[in-house]
């Protein structure tokens, strides 16, 4: 039975583990997934509550992490969230796991009332749950990346129409 709570420091290393070989055979890794979680659990933009973990037993099978990010204009700001990253160990993907993660993942953050939330990912998988391309919405990544693989979603409705602008993210995200 899978069980999804939020991380507890006595996890940290198995999450740590999760995340490195989640992340092993992925094209576009950099391989130090694990690193910018550790150092985003020490940052401003850290949320206790939005670090999740799901467990199948003993074992920790995936995790899950949003973090504060900015989004501003010169006339105003907002304070939302950012989806990253999310690992699942090889041996337990495609069972529904990344879902599950996601799905209590965003009702947590709602339930937080975060209004919003930005993620650059997979642009056939994070439309499942209702993101949507940033830029019909003009809002900007603060680096070069795939129109189509940076979006949001709306946690409070109605939102986005008022709000538009660039992410700022944690400068954990830079180092």
């Amino acid at each position: 039975m899978l069980l999804i709570r939020k991380e507890q420091p006595s996890d940290y290393k198995q999450t740590e583990d999760v995340i490195q070989q989640a992340f092993q055979n992925v094209a576009y890794s950099n391989g130090k997934e694990h690193e910018l979680v550790r150092a985003l659990r020490t940052s401003n933009e850290f949320v206790p509550e939005l670090s999740l973990v799901s467990k199948q037993g003993k074992t920790i099978t995936g995790h899950i992490l949003f973090t504060t990010v900015e989004i501003k204009n010169a006339g105003n700001s907002l304070i939302g969230l950012s989806l990253a990253p999310l690992s699942v160990l090889p041996e337990y993907q495609n069972q529904g796991i990344g879902t599950a993660l996601i799905t209590f993942g965003l009702t947590t953050a709602a339930r937080l009332d975060f209004s919003v939330v930005v993620v650059l990912g997979h642009k056939e998988y994070y439309p499942k749950f209702g993101f949507v391309k940033a830029s019909a919405y003009n809002i900007k990544p603060p680096f070069a990346v795939e129109d189509d693989l940076y979006m949001v979603k709306e946690l409070q409705a109605g939102v986005l129409t008022t709000t538009q602008g660039t992410v700022h993210y944690s400068p954990v995200f830079m180092l």
